[in-house]
């Protein structure tokens, strides 16, 4: 959380404290390691689904809910389709397959060590 200085206002001090969600993620795993965007996800692995329904749905704001679609969308995650001035938001099958790859690659190499170690131990 940033915090930036007191101002006075009539006489008043007011203070304001502003969230920044970080939008330099450098990839798919980073981006999901938040767990607001793992909850986006989720949702949005359901049914495509607006900002306004995201924002019903989480305890987020709209702005910030923006700000982590950005982030999805820049690791190419989510896409969106325009309908009217609504963004309808969905997951794009081919970003989580490259996941999904990942994921099947760490898995394959798990397996060869262990097979490698369980020869060896013999």
């Amino acid at each position: 959380m940033r915090h930036l200085p007191h101002f006075s206002c009539a006489g008043a001090a007011i203070g304001v404290y502003l969230s920044f969600v970080t939008t330099n993620t450098p990839d798919a795993w980073a981006a999901l390691g938040d767990p607001s965007r793992r909850a986006i996800v989720e949702r949005l692995a359901e049914r495509p689904r607006t900002v306004a329904e995201l924002t019903r749905e989480l305890t987020l704001s709209q702005p910030a809910i923006s700000q982590h679609l950005k982030v999805l969308r820049a690791v190419d995650i989510v896409t969106y389709t325009a309908d009217g001035a609504r963004h309808v938001y969905e997951v794009r099958p081919d970003g989580l397959a490259a996941l999904r790859d990942d994921l099947d690659r760490y898995w394959r190499t798990a397996l060869r060590n262990f097979q490698r170690i369980a020869e060896e131990e013999r």
